[in-house]
């Protein structure tokens, strides 16, 4: 019961932003007239934060953009005290980040939380910025995008793979966790279907999936169903993520409508605002009240065209898992920001797959606090994957109550 009670308050600290970490910026990179030069990856930044006793790299990597073209994108990896040249760390810890809309929000620009609370583990844990973030906070980010989120997720791995060796450090190569909660499990999912369809030489040990979009066209649906949504902002990224990365060139005034039309790139794009307050100057979680009546008619030209862009994202179809995949859904029965139904199909496909090891917990968990039933799921999904990351590793939690109080 007492480490329950710590891994709840941990959760609460991950949700409310308790501690954000700044790092050195990160040098320009060369530029060649006729193509880019991507350069293999290589660390930018080093901080050791002397509280939480853990060193911060920031690192570039070579990877694609969206559209499928070379990119240099950004990310961290973060290494409690505990992990030395001489001690080894336990294994590595892919962690997928949730949604931020700010520029410093992410990893690289120093928002650190939750891998400040796995320092301590004996894990290493890398996280990539997502393009759109970092080095690439200029672009436009891949909002809810599973492939291009997933492919800058293992080419983060993949790149600290071949960093960590050269900074000294060494590490358990038997045990890799793959872990996000909402886009962040969206995205944990598809690095599970990018690793199982293009990397056979990778094998995750264990992936801790928390309220994902897996299927992204239910989602929507829903949406237009239910005509709320508990967080609006993340509606107006997917419509506006998928127009432009998909192509599908329709114009900003057939999907959206006044104030939020003229305010899109300043509310939404700029990346000065965090997520509640683009969602305070949108000023309402109804749909209708800031999308087209054509976006809300499912059979409508525009809405179809739409749908079939999302379909090509659906991590509930079209792909062969694994059959020893190990994986944990976590999901409110009551979250109307991702709704439940994408669990339940992804549990669904999973299992048709031949998956054996897929645990699901959901159900309604309450209001924790007065958190909202995704924020709530939070806290649940946190508890749930430490819980199970301690009996891997055969371990205790890594902090007492006491430390935090």
């Amino acid at each position: 019961m007492k480490q329950l009670k710590f891994w709840m308050l941990a959760a609460i600290l991950i949700l409310c932003g308790a501690t954000t970490f700044t790092s050195c910026t990160n040098d320009d990179n060369p530029i060649n007239n006729d193509e880019p030069i991507i350069p293999k990856a290589r660390v930018t930044a080093m901080t050791h934060v002397d509280e939480k006793k853990m060193t911060v790299y920031v690192f570039e990597y070579p990877s694609t953009d969206p559209f499928g073209n070379p990119a240099t994108l950004s990310g961290t990896i973060t290494i409690g005290d505990e992990v030395t040249k001489e001690a080894p760390a336990k294994g590595l810890l892919l962690y997928n980040h949730f949604t931020v809309y700010r520029a410093d929000q992410c990893p690289s620009m120093g928002d650190l939380k939750v891998q400040s609370l796995i320092a301590g583990s004996g894990l290493i844990t890398i996280s990539p910025d997502y393009y759109g973030f970092g080095i690439t906070q200029d672009k436009q980010q891949a909002y809810c995008i599973s492939s291009a989120n997933a492919q800058a997720s293992v080419d983060a791995l993949l790149a600290a793979k071949e960093l960590l060796p050269t900074l000294g450090y060494s590490w358990n190569d038997d045990i890799l966790f793959n872990a996000g909660y909402s886009q962040g499990g969206h995205t944990a999912m598809g690095v599970v279907r990018l690793i199982d369809e293009k990397y056979p030489d990778l094998h995750i040990t264990y992936t801790f999936a928390g309220a994902g979009s897996y299927d992204i066209p239910a989602t929507y649906r829903d949406f237009i169903q239910a005509g709320l949504t508990g967080m609006p902002s993340t509606v107006i990224s997917v419509l506006l993520a998928y127009n432009e990365y998909f192509k599908l060139g329709i114009p900003r005034a057939d999907i959206f409508t006044e104030p939020l039309l003229s305010n899109i790139d300043e509310w939404v794009l700029s990346k000065k605002y965090k997520r509640e307050e683009i969602d305070e100057m949108i000023g309402t979680n109804i749909i209708a009240d800031f999308v087209t009546p054509d976006m809300l008619d499912l059979e409508s030209p525009l809405s179809k065209k739409y749908f079939e862009a999302l379909e090509q994202d659906n991590l509930c179809k079209g792909w062969t898992p694994r059959k020893d995949e190990h994986i944990m859904l976590v999901h409110h029965a009551l979250d109307i920001t991702v709704p439940p139904v994408n669990t339940i199909n992804l549990y669904t496909f999973l299992k048709a797959q031949g998956v054996e090891d897929v645990q699901v917990i959901a159900g309604d968990f309450g209001y924790f606090m007065n958190y909202p039933a995704h924020e709530t799921g939070a806290l649940i999904f946190a508890t749930c994957a430490v819980g199970k990351v301690c009996e891997i590793l055969n371990t205790n939690v890594w902090f007492d109550l006491s430390d935090v109080l």
